[in-house]
């Protein structure tokens, strides 16, 4: 489940998600790095939970190819945030060429020092993902998450169900999401999937006013659309013969 806050944390974990995945200006730039005062308070607040929190490192928008200063801050990033408490950390950069930029990852991975690694979105551009998996899982990445290359994860479903096949065969967990909607929950879990990903979020009308504060209200959890995914999840797991052993049991997760 993607949070924003220590509010969503909680309301995440209260609705039965098994992660979390952390960030900041989600809506406006697919996430970013949140403030490693953020990430100490949600794992304070999922302490004791057996809620993970898996941290996005993102230090900028627009694309997944990033200049070697932008690697060095994303590998300090990375320490920050696992001493700050998180769980693992949720990272990705590809080549200009939109291949897996492997030197970066191998730094990634190993600034996290063991903490588990999720290789973002970045995969979804890649020309032959179900390839690419191979190389994710020799770099150390513990899980993908990915629409499938589709726009939303419900109309990745093939690709999905590859990528689910071959991450079994490499011990590499594999996670939609990507608009991922609750009427998409079963076919997903039909696909073969290890977790579902969503951000199960509603906006909150504010003005910022004449300060730059911005007038287009902020992103919250709602608690309702959380205990819906998981409900979904749920049936789904009981409908589908075989998925609970898939899926790990079932996950909403980052």
């Amino acid at each position: 489940m993607a949070v924003q806050d220590v509010a969503g944390a909680r309301a995440a974990a209260a609705g039965g998600a098994d992660r979390v995945e952390l960030c900041a200006a989600l809506a406006g730039t697919g996430g970013l790095t949140p403030s490693a005062g953020m990430v100490a308070a949600v794992a304070d607040a999922l302490r004791g939970t057996g809620v993970g929190a898996h941290v996005l490192v993102r230090s900028r928008a627009g694309g997944f190819v990033p200049a070697p200063d932008e690697v060095d801050v994303q590998v300090r990033d990375v320490r920050a945030v696992l001493e700050a408490g998180a769980d693992g950390v949720v990272v990705g950069a590809l080549t200009a060429d939109g291949r897996v930029d492997a030197a970066t990852l191998a730094a990634l991975v190993a600034a996290a020092d063991g903490a588990e690694v999720t290789f973002h979105r970045a995969i979804d551009q890649v020309e032959r993902p179900v390839e690419i998996l191979e190389t994710l899982a020799a770099a150390g990445v513990r899980r993908v998450l990915t629409s499938g290359g589709a726009a939303r994860a419900g109309d990745g479903l093939d690709v999905l169900a590859a990528l689910a096949d071959r991450g079994r065969e490499l011990g590499v967990e594999i996670m939609a999401g990507g608009g991922v909607r609750t009427e998409d929950v079963a076919a997903l879990v039909a696909a073969g999937v290890d977790a579902v990903h969503l951000s199960a979020r509603r906006t909150v009308s504010a003005d910022g006013g004449p300060g730059g504060g911005g007038t287009g209200g902020y992103d919250v959890t709602d608690p309702a659309a959380v205990a819906a995914a998981r409900a979904a999840l749920d049936a789904a797991l009981g409908a589908t013969p075989g998925a609970a052993a898939r899926s790990g049991a079932g996950r909403v997760a980052p």
